[in-house]
């Protein structure tokens, strides 16, 4: 066999033994790194919904996971960063709800409904929860920076699923769907703001007048001189 061929056979074999690698998915490895991953952010979290983000520490995390402290480094760099990761994953939740969306099986009301009550599918979620990722996206800056970057993303996903309520004609056509995904943030956030500082009172209580306000509106359907919202931002 010559040099060359024996060049291609290699490269051959290596590009089969990549290709049967994909196939199987990740290694024993990758999978403990990911399953350790995923227990440190449970613990955390649950620890965080109980007892709150200052009191709870590094060494509390990784007990409950029963892990060194040090492996925490290995995953996440700060106590916040964990929250931070948290975030990240309320994005799945916008982008199931655009993919629901671009079915046609349910309305688009529907669908705001159900993505603004999606943290029920969340365990734990408390009003310390809540304050905790608010006190580590306030005060770190690297986490803040992230924050604001998912909610942008979020934000954009938002405006494609109102896109689509609009092409059916079950929302307005006249505002900017970029304007309508930002006032449904704002009043989730609000609503989530709120019940982490009066948690009192149900989240619900919160969350459903918001829901019907946007999609109903303030002013009286049919109503004469009503001002457009380019007029009424003037």
């Amino acid at each position: 066999m010559s040099r060359i061929s024996t060049r291609k056979s290699a490269r051959n074999l290596n590009g089969t033994a990549r290709q049967n690698r994909e196939v199987r998915g990740p290694g024993r490895r990758e999978r403990r790194h990911a399953e350790t991953r995923e227990r440190l952010m449970r613990c955390a979290l649950r620890l965080f919904a109980d007892r709150g983000f200052a009191d709870t520490s590094i060494e509390d995390i990784t007990e409950a996971a029963d892990v060194g402290k040090g492996t925490f480094f290995n995953y996440f760099r700060t106590k916040e960063h964990v929250l931070d990761t948290f975030g990240k994953q309320r994005l799945a939740k916008v982008e199931a709800a655009l993919a629901e969306a671009q079915t046609g099986k349910k309305s688009i009301q529907q669908i705001v409904r159900e993505l603004a009550h999606s943290h029920r599918s969340e365990s734990p979620y408390t009003p310390k929860l809540m304050r905790s990722f608010m006190v580590a996206a306030l005060l770190n800056d690297s986490v803040r920076r992230t924050t604001t970057e998912n909610q942008a993303y979020g934000r954009s996903v938002l405006a494609k699923i109102v896109a689509i309520g609009q092409k059916r004609g079950e929302i307005r056509q006249d505002v900017a769907g970029s304007q309508v995904a930002r006032t449904m943030q704002q009043g989730i956030f609000g609503a989530f703001l709120l019940w982490a500082l009066n948690p009192e009172i149900e989240l619900s209580t919160w969350l459903d007048p918001w829901i019907d306000v946007l999609l109903f509106g303030i002013v009286p359907r049919g109503r004469d001189g009503a001002r457009s919202a380019k007029d009424s931002r003037r």
